[in-house]
């Protein structure tokens, strides 16, 4: 069985990104984040290259001229892999590699790639292959189309048989088949963890986020663990659980990591890591970590937000995390990060109360604690109550 897979040599490969603006909002005209993904996975960004559709082309998903445009610039840049910034049905991807004369890539090849490269726990790796494979099952025709039905009956004579798209795609099917039972099993073994751990009384947290927002050099500095954590995308897929010792309530309570999320996660991830994700759903608190050195931050806490609502955690208290204040400039800092370091954020009209914290530093991590404290001292499902009179204060606002 042939895969697809992003080639790893020893140099990196040249890769051209290309992004089409849809209209949508949040568009990355700089192509960042796919420039990054690209890095993360192995590959190098040569040239960038952007342009605007109303609507995709059925064929090409770009239309014919920017097609060629595409052709002349990967030419005269070196590039030898196109990466979409966007999805790209199979018939797009074939007519494209035909038109281009070159591998073409999408957004979320490149996601799975990553997967498939941090994994480490059996868990995580059924994860990726499972997705791998889902992935794969769609594009079989752009890889086998070259193949002749088979002969089948004695001696290679009598009617047609089977074509190889459809053998292979048979052994696809019963793979995912023995992945999603080997998963049922993971996700049994989890549940009665948490069994044990409600049994105790063990009250849950799981820090969650946009990827890259430090999540794990939090979870680090809270516990004191040695959990991977790098500035890179997807630094940390499988999740880690430690007890996180309280001292102004003299109480244990465990603390998840768990992977982080992207714009535009392949809804076949969001599928395969449900055992995972399901820490997060059974989770009593959430900690929303945000890079507040990022510029669209904003647009990273509404695409957190999707995904829980997703797997169905959106109903689960949260505590918003502004990470990564060390890299704010001092004159950008909000006023009140010493002597009252948290305030009230708004979230789909629900105020959400927000701590601002460097964890590299280990700024603000005693008032997370105390948060922590406060909620475990509450009632299972009762949040704190905001002022009456709060307004809830642009980030603007916060900086003067």
């Amino acid at each position: 069985m042939t895969e697809i897979s992003l080639s790893q040599p020893e140099a990196a490969v040249p890769a051209l990104l290309v992004g089409v603006d849809l209209g949508a909002p949040g568009f990355d005209g700089e192509l960042e984040e796919l420039g990054l993904l690209a890095q993360t996975a192995g590959l190098e960004p040569v040239a960038r290259l952007t342009c605007k559709r109303r609507a995709p082309d059925a064929a090409l998903f770009v239309g014919s001229g920017k097609a060629d445009e595409i052709k002349a610039q990967a030419l005269a840049s070196g590039a030898q892999e196109i990466l979409f910034d966007q999805s790209l049905s199979p018939a797009q991807q074939r007519n494209l590699e035909r038109h281009l004369g070159l591998p073409v890539n999408d957004r979320t090849l490149l996601i799975l790639e990553i997967f498939a490269q941090r994994a480490r726990s059996h868990e995580g790796k059924l994860q990726v292959e499972l997705a791998r494979l889902q992935y794969l099952s769609t594009r079989l025709v752009r890889r086998w189309s070259h193949l002749e039905r088979q002969s089948g009956g004695i001696g290679m004579r009598g009617g047609p048989g089977e074509t190889q798209i459809e053998l292979d795609r048979r052994m696809i099917s019963q793979s995912i088949k023995r992945i999603k039972e080997r998963l049922d099993r993971v996700k049994r073994q989890r549940s009665t963890q948490r069994r044990q751990r409600q049994r105790r009384q063990t009250f849950a947290v799981s820090l969650v986020g946009y990827t890259n927002a430090g999540k794990s050099t939090l979870f680090n500095a809270l516990v004191k663990a040695q959990a991977y954590a790098a500035d890179q995308l997807f630094a940390t897929l499988d999740t880690t659980t430690r007890q996180l010792y309280l001292g102004d309530i003299d109480r244990m309570v465990s603390l998840s990591d768990t992977v982080g999320f992207i714009k535009d996660l392949p809804h076949g991830l969001v599928d395969a890591f449900q055992a995972t994700l399901q820490e997060a759903v059974d989770a009593d608190l959430l900690l929303h970590v945000v890079d507040f050195s990022s510029p669209n931050f904003d647009a990273q806490i509404a695409q957190v937000q999707a995904v829980l609502a997703e797997i169905g955690a959106e109903h689960i208290e949260q505590v918003l995390v502004f990470n990564k204040l060390d890299a704010i400039e001092p004159e950008r800092r909000p006023h009140w990060a010493g002597a009252q370091p948290f305030d009230w954020y708004e979230i789909d009209g629900r105020a959400v109360q927000r701590v601002f914290v460097s964890a590299a530093q280990g700024w603000g991590l005693d008032t997370v604690r105390r948060i922590i404290a406060e909620r475990v001292g509450a009632s299972r499902g009762q949040s704190a109550t905001a002022p009456a009179n709060s307004e809830f204060p642009s980030i603007h606002e916060a900086e003067h």
